[in-house]
């Protein structure tokens, strides 16, 4: 499974972006899809997850912020991140799972910087 994310980029503190990850596969056949962050000298951490029937999953510093949301047809999820703060400044990474496979992409890089 190879996944595919992009949308990073430079936003000033209260701003909006929109991450993508594509898989390679079907996303039907993947148990769930999501998305971690790193940031300097900090261990990666789960932002949110979201399953093949919809079910979600956030960490608590982004709840009620950012929203992961998923396009079967296009193997595809989406974390809109809204009222952006310096804190979630990382190296955002897309996950997969199936079965007793994880399966990461590479990182796009966020900057929540005025």
């Amino acid at each position: 499974v190879q996944l595919q994310a992009s949308g990073g980029g430079l936003v000033q503190p209260g701003g909006s972006l929109r991450l993508s990850c594509t898989a390679s596969v079907s996303s039907s056949s993947l148990t769930y899809m999501g998305w971690y962050r790193q940031a300097p000298g900090e261990q990666r951490e789960l932002v949110a997850t979201i399953t093949t029937v919809g079910n979600t999953k956030y960490a608590d510093s982004v709840k009620g912020r950012f929203t992961i949301s998923t396009d079967n047809a296009k193997n595809t999820i989406y974390l809109q991140m809204n009222s952006l703060k310096p804190e979630d400044t990382a190296v955002y990474y897309c996950n997969a799972r199936r079965l007793f496979s994880l399966f990461w992409g590479q990182g796009t890089l966020v900057t929540v910087s005025s």
